[in-house]
């Protein structure tokens, strides 16, 4: 009998102690993980996709990572999710960056509006006028979720996902959408996932956002098919709501 009010003396705490901590937590963001992404809650960040960068990957995987990235640029936009934007040092008018701006097949995709932030940090967190975006558009629209994409898998994508979660946001990087320079990416991803980040890919994280039958074929058609286009990249195949419009 003593063992068992012990152990329940000791549930009590651990439940008190479990509920002051959630208590205190922003209400808009998590810790876990393992949970299906809620595209209500759930933010867009295309970093740093600009020419100078692809340049510095295998030709052959240069415009099939573009036309991912696209592809999920379009789910986003049909699935309502807010987009954040990055180019790294980038030339705008009347700045003096030494980079170009950000692919103009990416900016054409952007919403009506939105700004591309000129990132001069490799953690976009890290910068004080990207922060307050990130964290306006968290308040103003509930977001607790941010999914990566873009370059470079183990320099700005690695700090700006570990940033954004050391924020309390979960992050979320699709494997498939992010790119460097071979082997640094297989390096980068590991750092990821050892740190607690979800990684997932295209296919993935796309029937992970539509969830079901109704949302697909809507889906399907405001992006022009279900497939994700590339020189190397498969169809969306192997689920029962494959559909192509």
């Amino acid at each position: 009998m003593a063992i068992r009010r012990s152990c329940t003396l000791a549930t009590l705490i651990l439940c008190a102690v479990g509920e002051t901590a959630i208590k205190s937590t922003d209400s808009c963001r998590t810790d876990a993980g393992w949970e299906l992404l809620d595209s209500n809650r759930t933010a867009l960040a295309v970093i740093d996709v600009q020419q100078n960068f692809l340049d510095k990957l295998p030709l052959d995987q240069r415009a099939s990572l573009v036309e991912r990235i696209a592809f999920i640029m379009k789910v986003a936009k049909a699935m309502k999710l807010p987009i954040l934007a990055t180019a790294e040092d980038y030339a705008a008018a009347g700045q003096g960056g030494s980079n170009p701006p950000m692919h103009p097949t990416l900016s054409a995709l952007l919403p009506e509006g939105t700004h591309v932030w000129n990132k001069l940090v490799w953690n976009l967190y890290g910068q004080p006028d990207i922060r307050a975006a990130v964290d306006e558009v968290a308040k103003a629209h509930g977001i607790n979720t941010f999914i990566l994409v873009g370059l470079e898998t183990d320099v700005c994508v690695a700090q700006s996902a570990l940033g954004l979660k050391a924020g309390g946001f979960r992050v979320v990087v699709v494997e498939d959408a992010v790119g460097t320079p071979p082997p640094h990416h297989a390096a980068g991803i590991v750092r990821l996932r050892d740190a607690g980040v979800t990684v997932t890919d295209a296919k993935g994280l796309y029937y992970e956002l539509v969830r079901d039958i109704p949302t697909v074929v809507r889906v399907t058609r405001e992006i022009g098919g279900a497939q994700v286009v590339g020189e190397d990249v498969q169809p969306l195949e192997g689920c029962a709501s494959d559909y192509t419009l």
